[in-house]
């Protein structure tokens, strides 16, 4: 029977699609959003279809005006994973093969300086009470330290409660991080002394289930839009140029950033990496080491210098750099 949030004949498979995702661990929400979009498109393109034919994919994968190749192939590739799961049930279903995706457009993360990092950081320090935001003031310092400082993700940090805080132990809990993991982050002592004071700046609408850094008096974490906009307006002010959309900076480059600067210190610190290294991975909250060891090569190729001793431990094991997606 299908539901009030699908409607097309593919319903009870989307669905079962989602479902299924998130019963292995995915969060699926993005992909969750696409689907709905591909089921009215199909109610309003295709009402009478009874497969995912050949003529509904292409269509489905027409470049629309404005949308850049990354998110065709995102579209594309979520209706290309709803065939697949028709097929595997036994349905007839047309897959379309990987090389007719448009191909993205190869993004190198942005690594900041520190002189940059100071730059955009006194911005951030810099900014002014709004009636219309009358907390943005005390969130924007500590939100994008915790970017860099801790590695975060954009939404683990906006999800981020006040239960989640141990100030005692300077720990961060990021409950529900990719593929649903907790997982603990221990904190500096001078982002853990930022959090005491903004915690002893706004006691009055701080509570265990309110949002720490959110929005509407911390009710509900801050939407993305509004971390990019003020990401944006904060690397203006600061005088870093932006290259436009997919040549970045982006948010997500404070955590490349802290993963870079991380080895390159142990590196100059003659720390045995091997040892290291999988405790970044477990911070990152990565699943799978050859993510993290994507950084030792990003790490190898910003800085000449070590890139000897990098190699002479890792050898082979360090991967080409290749397309980074946004949650890496």
């Amino acid at each position: 029977m299908k539901t009030d949030a699908f409607r097309s004949t593919f319903a009870p498979h989307v669905e079962g699609l989602i479902a299924h995702k998130r019963a292995i661990g995915y969060r699926y929400q993005t992909q969750a959003a696409i689907l709905s979009r591909f089921d009215r498109f199909c109610v309003s393109h295709h009402g009478n279809e009874q497969t995912v034919s050949k003529e509904i994919v292409f269509h489905w994968a027409e470049r629309r005006p404005g949308e850049s190749v990354g998110a065709v192939r995102i579209r594309v590739s979520v209706v290309r994973q709803l065939a697949l799961y028709l097929q595997t049930l036994g349905h007839e279903a047309y897959v379309i093969p990987p090389r007719t995706l448009p191909r993205y457009l190869q993004y190198v993360p942005y690594i900041f300086t520190e002189r940059e990092l100071q730059l955009f950081f006194s911005q951030t320090d810099s900014c002014r009470y709004w009636g219309g935001s009358p907390l943005r003031h005390l969130v924007m310092p500590v939100l994008f330290r915790l970017f860099y400082c801790c590695g975060l993700r954009v939404s683990e940090a906006s999800n981020l409660k006040l239960r989640d805080v141990d100030l005692d132990h300077g720990v961060l809990t990021v409950r529900g991080g990719k593929f649903g993991r907790d997982r603990q982050v221990p904190m500096s002592d001078e982002i853990t002394n930022r959090l005491r004071d903004y915690c002893k700046r706004v006691p009055a609408v701080l509570g265990e289930d309110r949002y720490l850094l959110g929005s509407s008096l911390l009710e509900r974490p801050l939407p993305v839009r509004t971390v990019y906009f003020n990401f944006r307006r904060f690397l203006w002010e600061a005088g870093i140029s932006h290259g436009g959309a997919g040549k970045g900076p982006r948010v997500h480059d404070f955590r490349h950033t802290f993963a870079v600067h991380c080895l390159r210190r142990w590196v100059q610190e003659g720390k045995d990496l091997s040892a290291y290294l999988p405790l970044l991975t477990a911070y990152l909250g990565h699943s799978h080491f050859r993510q993290t060891a994507y950084y030792l090569r990003l790490t190898a190729d910003l800085y000449p210098a070590i890139t000897a001793r990098v190699e002479q431990i890792f050898g082979q094991i360090i991967p080409q750099l290749e397309v980074v997606h946004e949650n890496h």
